[in-house]
Formats: C-alpha cells, sequence, structure tokens
C-alpha cells in the first residue's frame, strides 16, 4: 500500500492510499479511513473534478504548481497550499490531498499580520528547530522551523523567496495560532 508524507497548509499528515476501482480509492490518515471516488479528472495544472468522499461530493480545482512537490488546490472554493513528500506522480497527489482533507471545513478565523512578508503560526505549539536566522536568504517553501502540536511536528515553510528581516522565534518557545514568527522580504 503507497504511503505518502502530505502537509496541507503546515499540518503534516501520512497518508496511506488504495486504489479499489479505475477512480475509486481506500485513503486511510492518522484520523479515519474513507472511501474516495474521483469523477471527470482532467490531464494536469489547471483541472477541476469532482471528488466524493464517503458519499459526499466536492468540487476541486488544481492550480499551476510552484514545484514538483507544491500545489495550490481550491477545494468548494477554499484555497490550500499542499506539499506531497512522495515520488513525482502529481495527478495522484492531488487525489491523495483531496481525500486527506475531508472533511472539508472552511479556515477558521486567524490573526491576520500586520506586517507585510510576515509568516504566522498556523496552529498553537511550541517551536522545537528554527531552521534559518535574521540575514538568511530563503528559497520558496524552504523550512523555516517545526512547531509541535499536538504531538505532531508541523515544518512551516516560506511563502516565497527573499531575506529573513526578523525572526521572533527561537527553539522552545511557545506560539499562538496567528503570531508572526519570521518577516521574509
Amino acid at each position: 500500500m503507497p504511503s505518502y508524507d502530505i502537509s496541507v497548509e503546515g499540518r503534516l499528515r501520512r497518508v496511506e492510499l488504495t486504489r479499489k476501482g479505475e477512480n475509486v480509492f481506500s485513503c486511510k490518515t492518522d484520523e479515519k479511513t474513507s472511501n474516495v471516488e474521483v469523477s471527470n479528472l482532467g490531464t494536469g495544472v489547471g483541472q477541476s473534478f469532482t471528488i466524493k468522499v464517503d458519499g459526499k461530493e466536492y468540487k476541486v480545482e488544481l492550480e499551476k504548481n510552484e514545484s514538483e512537490k507544491v500545489f495550490s488546490v481550491k477545494i468548494e472554493n477554499v484555497p490550500f497550499k499542499v506539499e506531497v513528500n512522495s515520488p513525482n506522480l502529481k495527478k495522484a497527489a492531488s487525489v491523495i490531498e483531496v481525500a486527506s482533507a475531508a472533511p472539508v471545513r472552511k479556515p477558521t478565523s486567524v490573526k491576520q499580520a500586520s506586517v507585510e512578508g510576515a509568516v504566522t503560526a498556523p496552529m498553537t505549539g511550541k517551536v522545537i528547530k528554527v531552521k534559518v536566522k535574521k540575514g538568511d536568504q530563503v528559497k520558496a517553501s524552504q523550512v523555516l522551523c517545526v512547531i509541535e502540536a499536538m504531538k505532531m511536528e508541523n515544518e512551516i515553510v516560506s511563502p516565497k523567496a527573499g531575506t529573513v528581516q526578523e525572526a521572533k522565534v527561537s527553539e522552545g518557545s511557545p506560539v499562538n495560532e496567528g503570531d508572526t514568527l519570521f518577516v521574509i522580504a
């Protein structure tokens, strides 16, 4: 059974995917196992398709990807950034991500960063690793730090290439959802 490490908006999940039919899969995450059926699957980026997770239907759009591993996906018009750590399987990755995100939840209200280029904490937790410091050059999707939340390690990545202007966290420091961690310019 293929297994993938998938980060959806910074939240890491292990997903096991088993093909049950041409467009039918069983998708197992840490939380549950879902039956997933995909229809109207296009041939790549810019495509939209329908996915049925445990009988509930969702409209999915796969937007232009930034790299071989990072995808922009919209589920019912709610955008998600997804990183897939697996072999180069772009089409399968979009199906896996959608299955792992089910059921789709609207994003909760998060404090908005008041500083342009701010990278904020997507959840409350404790910083266990800081991988960059002020003045470092970073690439888009480069890991900046790791936050432990509910016994899971969540990699926080840079949304763009640039220079670290501020590093507001250190290893061991607690963070709340919405706190500014770094400023990238």
